[in-house]
């Protein structure tokens, strides 16, 4: 296999294997959670993989125990002080759920660990997911005094019944990896995701790729709508809570006051 392709920054990592596409989120020691050089790349990621015509499928995986445990809690405080790097996260953050749902390349989830935060959105744009049994998916968002715009509750409608979104937007609660999949957010419990997220995404590699990427595509139309209704007000919201005293008090509590 072939890396970095992209010229992603080294929070992602692209391999090529063949006609596959190996995305790796890469801060394992800190459980990939999102900094601003794992954000922007995230951003640029999607067209980049999208213009890449020797790409037929993707699959998307985090380095060591995690998949990505959110938000990282600096990068957070970052973002409450400085309105600048602010506005444009949030410009990248509505990067990233339309470059997912546009993208071409049918994108397969290896769940390895806890998804939270922005990496349950990126399993919530993937477009088949595999979720180790001891993973979980969470959206604490709202826990942390933020409205969750970039995917998690802006999707789960799609997927599962709206009382059972509003449950778990609303209270961040865990979602286990047998619940996840009963409720519609997760495809297979897998004792090796990777392994079998690989083989999903190399048979999918195999097929005729115009009949692919349109059927992607009409499935997702779907989703796009129902994404654009939803997404200039929430990214909206989103930045404003940045600046709310619920979240700055809430933050403080949780990085002991620095």
């Amino acid at each position: 296999m072939t890396e970095n392709l992209y010229g992603m920054p080294e929070e992602i990592r692209v391999e090529a294997d063949g006609h596959l596409r190996i995305i790796t989120l890469n801060r394992p020691d800190a459980l990939n959670a999102v900094n601003d050089p794992l954000h922007t790349g995230l951003a640029r990621l999607w067209p980049r993989l999208a213009e890449d015509r020797d790409a037929r499928a993707a699959v998307l995986t985090g380095a060591g125990k995690a998949f990505s445990a959110g938000g990282d809690f600096a990068y957070l405080d970052e973002l409450r002080r400085d309105a600048d790097l602010r506005a444009r996260t949030i410009a990248h953050g509505r990067d990233i759920v339309l470059g997912m749902v546009r993208c071409r390349v049918p994108v397969v989830a290896a769940v390895n660990g806890p998804a939270v935060g922005l990496g349950c959105s990126l399993v919530a744009l993937s477009d088949t997911v595999y979720i180790a049994e001891s993973a979980y998916l969470a959206d604490p968002h709202v826990q942390v005094g933020l409205v969750a715009a970039d995917g998690g509750p802006l999707t789960w409608p799609l997927h599962t019944s709206l009382l059972l979104a509003k449950e778990y937007a609303l209270t961040g609660a865990r979602i286990p990896a047998e619940k996840a999949v009963a409720m519609g957010l997760a495809n297979h419990v897998a004792a090796d995701p990777l392994a079998e997220a690989t083989a999903c995404a190399k048979r999918i590699a195999g097929l005729p790729r115009q009949a692919v990427e349109s059927t992607k595509r009409l499935l997702n139309m779907h989703l796009e709508r129902a994404v654009l209704a939803t997404l200039d007000f929430a990214t909206t919201a989103e930045e404003q809570s940045f600046t709310t005293d619920d979240f700055r008090t809430t933050l403080a509590r949780l990085t002991g006051g620095h």
